[in-house]
Order: structure tokens, then sequence, then C-alpha cells
């Protein structure tokens, strides 16, 4: 009876233990089944909007006289740019920032003073339009102003797309379709067939100069020194294997 009873446990202890031997290989066996990929989307694009930005300073001792000078300037440059065809509601004019401007002097004695130098101001121009040629003649050409007595700096323009949105949407669509292909021919050479969708996951936009070996950022680049651009973003994916 003894005897039986011990073979009796020995036989359920060896089909438990091939049970869980033949489970934990269907599972190992289970999660094997995928495929990870990354999948690339890619589009060169033009810019379709341009931000010209540019700044010019008065000083004098007088507060009220420097304002008055920037006041001069100011409508000096208004009418330039509208001379050029810029339309006078795409050109904006911050507002006027005023700093005491001082001059440190050591005497013979080596005694420090600050000397008052006259209040210096300064405001920003910006003309935001979508007719890129024009301003981006034009500024090249506003230092033409110096000429009218006006000490005008003019900055480098920025380039933007407006339908930035709408391009995301496409390149998504396209990484997506571009990581099911590489997926596709990763199960037919592996004598499988593709699956259902398991996960995926974005990463994020690359917007660098077309042709250019600008790095990219953890965060996403964003040029907007170049009116030419090429826009990238990248999806991984994970498959299922039948």
């Amino acid at each position: 009876m003894k005897n039986s009873t011990n073979t009796l446990i020995l036989a359920v202890t060896i089909l438990i233990t091939a049970l869980v031997f033949s489970n934990s290989f269907k599972h190992r066996h289970g999660a094997g089944d995928i495929i990870n990929v990354t999948g690339l989307g890619k589009s060169d694009f033009i810019s379709d909007l341009i931000v010209w930005r540019g700044s010019f300073t008065r000083k004098n001792m007088e507060l009220k006289s420097a304002y008055k000078e920037l006041n001069e300037d100011r409508e000096i440059i208004k009418n330039y740019l509208k001379s050029k065809g810029v339309n006078e509601k795409e050109i904006v004019f911050s507002s006027v920032g005023i700093e005491k401007k001082f001059d440190e002097r050591t005497d013979r004695n080596e005694v420090k003073t600050r000397v008052f130098e006259g209040y210096e101001l300064e405001q920003n121009v910006q003309i935001e339009c979508a007719d890129i040629d024009k301003i981006e003649t034009l500024s090249r050409e506003v230092t033409d102003l110096i000429n009218k007595g006006v000490e005008l700096t003019s900055h480098t323009p920025e380039y933007f797309y407006t339908k930035l949105s709408e391009l995301k949407i496409d390149m998504i669509a396209s990484a997506s379709r571009d990581g099911h292909l590489r997926a596709e021919k990763i199960a037919l050479n592996s004598g499988g067939k593709l699956g259902k969708l398991r996960y995926a996951n974005m990463g994020v936009f690359q917007i660098t100069a077309q042709n250019s070996s600008e790095d990219f950022s953890w965060q996403g680049t964003n040029n907007t020194a170049s009116k030419m651009k090429t826009a990238t973003i990248t999806m991984k994916l994970q498959f299922q294997i039948d």
C-alpha cells in the first residue's frame, strides 16, 4: 500500500513538472513571436511664411528728447517699409525699452565714479508676411535707412510653415506604412505571417535645413533659419507573428 502511494505521488509530481515546463516553453515561445521595427517618415517642403525683425535706438541726455527722436525714426521706418510694398497691418512695433547709461571712470587717485551719459531708448519692428521674396529683399536693403539718419539693425529673417499640422499627420501615416512594410518583409523572410499590431510609439519631429548635417535633438529640432526644410519622424512598432 505504501509503495502504491509513493508511486502515485511520484506520477503526479512528474505530471505537474511536465505541465509547468510545457507552459513555460509556450510562454517563452509566444513572447519571442514578435517583431520590433522603426518606420521613418520624411518630407521636404518650402516655408510659406517669413518673419523679419529690426531694432533701432536713440540716446539723449533728456528722456523727452530721446523719445521724440525715436518717434521720428519710427515714422521714417514705417513710411519706408510701406514704400517697399509692405502692408501697414503687417508692420508691428514693440513697446519702447528705456535704459539709463553710465560710464565708470577712475581719477588719478584711483577713485571710481559713475557718470550719467544719458537715456538710451530702443524699439523693435517686426514684419510677418507670406511674400517671402519681397521681405528677403527688404531685409538686405533696409540698411538704406542709415542714409536717412536712422540707426536700424536688421536681423536675420526666420522661416516658418503654416501647414505644419497637416504635414505632421501625413508623415505619421507615412512612417507607420514604412514600419508595416519592414515588418512584413521580416515576417516573410522568417517563414511567418505578420499579425496584429501590439504596440506603437511616435518619436519627436525633427525639422532641419535641406541637405544639411544638422544634428537631431531628443526634444526635437525646429530650424527657422532656412527656407528649404526637411521634416522627419519615426514610429516604433511591434507586431505579432502568426
